[in-house]
């Protein structure tokens, strides 16, 4: 190509990178000023009026897909602190309860604000009068509905409280599932209610009300708004409990004849909770893990509280304690469990003190509710950065994003290095699942392991291709081979299924090179294919395991590294010694293996070619004449043979 080409091409070039850039632009503006959707077409339209050229037209384009896919990832990321803010406030405002009627109210707010909702109210159970009353609304307009008073069973909330599950529907007045009566029906109709979910307040496993989410148009609850709402539900049931606990405390105090031996223990006892709350709290809001909440937690109880996963609490206990929603004594120790949503996440356990007041039980139980809560903000964070990493990985794979210093930002904030060597490997379960649901989930506990080892590893990974590609560091005197073998092992391990992984040969440079991404996955699969049809399901390899196989397999036909391989000892001993091994070898091959003909080709004596051979099978390993090895090192032969003349 001329220099004058070159030059062309180098401005094309440019000009294509800063056309790029100048299509970003304005969407950048819309991004920085937190701007609506529908703006995000404002830019093209106006291109579009002005006559701007295709090619510019579909840079925006581009650009407004990207900013958009941004925006909707800040969106969601904000909503999810929303409510992990919300959540904790509340477990904030519990553990400092001095106001329940204001716990409530802030709970109800925070609802209805969190979900978007009309309406947002909570109904107590009322045993005295077997019926069911409004405790606190917020959002409501008709006085007749904020002073209802439903009998047991009745309207939607009574279908809650039989069933203790959530119950929503998307058209009140046309749903026939619960019993509708005409003081329910005036009152509803009044606020002008259409779609409404309730939730149940539990203590145990007694329904003691409902709280409710409503509005006053057709709308389809997401089973993410149903689940955040329980949890609001689970942490207003507490501050009752909370409220009537001390309530029963200030009773027992006031009846009982050593009043004041009897205060100064209860005093006691609840300033310990209410350090412990206020400890939790503080932890919460610094941004503590859930070993920080044990130990703070076996200070105040004078014992051993530690966090352990659920497979390895007692079985029976745990599950008690789950379906009740207390701690539960096992042995001489007590058990917690820390649950949401109905998943069981784990336990907390106090070792060793059978001996345990109701204060104490009840600071055990809120440790564990406030561990529930940290665990899933984590697994919300861990979730978000899988995303990012596998979104990262999807632009490589494609090469949408050629940008080198962009690809190193996106990176460096990932804690990867793209300009360290890379191995991509293709990951892939060996067992074929009974059914699509029991697939779809084993596929997402093999992703889940494979991001989990990524960001251990200052790697990337996504599923693609019905498995996994993981892209992960090689450290210095790492092998390609190695590391497939080691992440089969560990990927195996994690989701307790045999796992196949294929492995690319080293690539460099991928912030310049983003194409290299692409062909070294395809390596990889090509490897993760030739196992799965070698027999060697469940094994990891790259294309220099399989021998003359891995010439068709790697990416770059490494042809210089399958000669080393195979005869690399025989030719370096002819060049150290001076011998003819290599010739020797050829001849042996070409006179059909035979010592008698070979040394009439050779011109030597038949004890010669013996001892040549002797040597060459102490070079190459005693089984170098199985027919494998022979197909192997005659195509090495010939392909040293070949490029001879070149190194001459």
């Amino acid at each position: 190509m001329s220099r004058d080409h070159v030059q062309s091409a180098e401005r094309s070039g440019a000009a294509a990178a800063a056309s790029a850039s100048d299509a970003e632009a304005p969407f950048l503006e819309l991004l920085a000023r937190g701007a609506s959707a529908d703006s995000y077409e404002q830019p093209v339209l106006h291109a579009r009026a002005e006559g701007r050229p295709a090619e510019w037209i579909r840079a925006l384009e581009q650009a407004k897909l990207l900013a958009l896919r941004v925006r909707s990832e800040l969106e969601g990321r904000r909503r999810r602190e929303a409510e992990l803010s919300a959540l904790f406030a509340t477990a904030h405002d519990l553990a400092g309860l001095r106001d329940l009627d204001a716990v409530l109210q802030a709970i109800v707010q925070r609802a209805r604000s969190l979900l978007g909702t009309d309406v947002a109210y909570l109904s107590l159970n009322d045993p005295v009068r077997g019926d069911t009353y409004m405790r606190v609304t917020e959002g409501s307009v008709a006085a007749r509905f904020q002073q209802l008073r439903l009998g047991m069973g009745e309207g939607l909330g009574g279908l809650v409280a039989q069933t203790a599950r959530p119950y929503v529907t998307d058209d009140y007045f046309e749903d026939d599932r619960f019993q509708h009566t005409h003081a329910i029906d005036a009152g509803v109709r009044d606020e002008g209610l259409v779609a409404i979910l309730g939730v149940p307040l539990m203590l145990g496993h007694h329904v003691i009300g409902v709280l409710f989410a409503a509005d006053r148009r057709a709308r389809v609850f997401e089973r993410e708004q149903i689940a955040l709402l329980g949890s609001f539900a689970a942490l207003a049931a507490a501050a009752i409990d909370t409220a009537n606990l001390l309530t029963e405390t200030r009773s027992a105090l006031a009846d009982l004849e050593r009043a004041n031996e009897i205060i100064q223990d209860r005093s006691g006892v609840i300033e310990r909770a209410s350090d412990v709350h206020d400890r939790l709290a503080e932890l919460v809001l610094r941004g503590g893990g859930v070993h920080d909440v044990a130990a703070a937690v076996s200070e105040v109880l004078d014992g051993t509280v530690e966090f352990t996963e659920a497979a390895t609490a007692p079985a029976e206990a745990l599950e008690v304690s789950r379906a009740e929603g207390h701690a539960v004594r096992h042995a001489d120790d007590w058990i917690a469990a820390v649950a949401a949503g109905g998943e069981l996440l784990g336990a907390l356990v106090l070792r060793g003190h059978p001996g345990l007041d109701p204060v104490d039980q009840r600071t055990l139980e809120r440790a564990a509710m406030v561990t529930s809560l940290l665990l899933l903000a984590r697994r919300s964070a861990a979730e978000a950065e899988q995303r990012v990493r596998g979104e990262l990985l999807d632009d490589l794979l494609d090469a949408r994003d050629r940008d080198p210093r962009l690809l190193r930002e996106r990176a460096s904030r990932l804690h990867a290095d793209l300009d360290a060597g890379h191995v991509v490997l293709a990951a892939r379960l060996v067992g074929a699942a009974a059914d699509a649901d029991q697939e779809a989930a084993a596929r997402r506990r093999l992703w889940s392991a494979a991001s989990h080892l990524a960001a251990t590893r200052h790697g990337l990974a996504a599923a693609r291709d019905g498995g996994t590609v993981l892209l992960l560091p090689l450290e210095p005197g790492d092998t390609a081979t190695e590391l497939a073998r080691r992440t089969a092992r560990h990927l195996g391990t994690a989701v307790h299924e045999a796992v196949t992984v294929g492995a690319s040969a080293p690539v460099e440079d991928l912030a310049a090179h983003p194409d290299a991404v692409a062909a070294a996955y395809a390596e990889g699969r090509r490897c993760l294919d030739a196992l799965r049809l070698l027999g060697r399901s469940g094994d990891g390899a790259a294309a220099e395991d399989f021998g003359f196989l891995g010439l068709l397999l790697a990416g770059d036909r490494d042809i210089a590294g399958f000669v080393d391989r195979t005869i690399g000892q025989v030719v370096a001993y002819d060049e150290r010694r001076g011998t003819d091994l290599v010739r020797t070898l050829d001849a042996y091959f070409a006179c059909g293996m035979s010592p008698a003909r070979t040394k009439d080709e050779l011109h030597v004596h038949v004890n010669t070619v013996a001892q040549r051979l002797e040597r060459v099978g102490r070079l190459l390993g005693d089984d170098w004449q199985s027919p494998a090895r022979t197909l192997e090192i005659q195509l090495a032969l010939r392909l040293h043979l070949l490029s001879e003349p070149a190194h001459h």
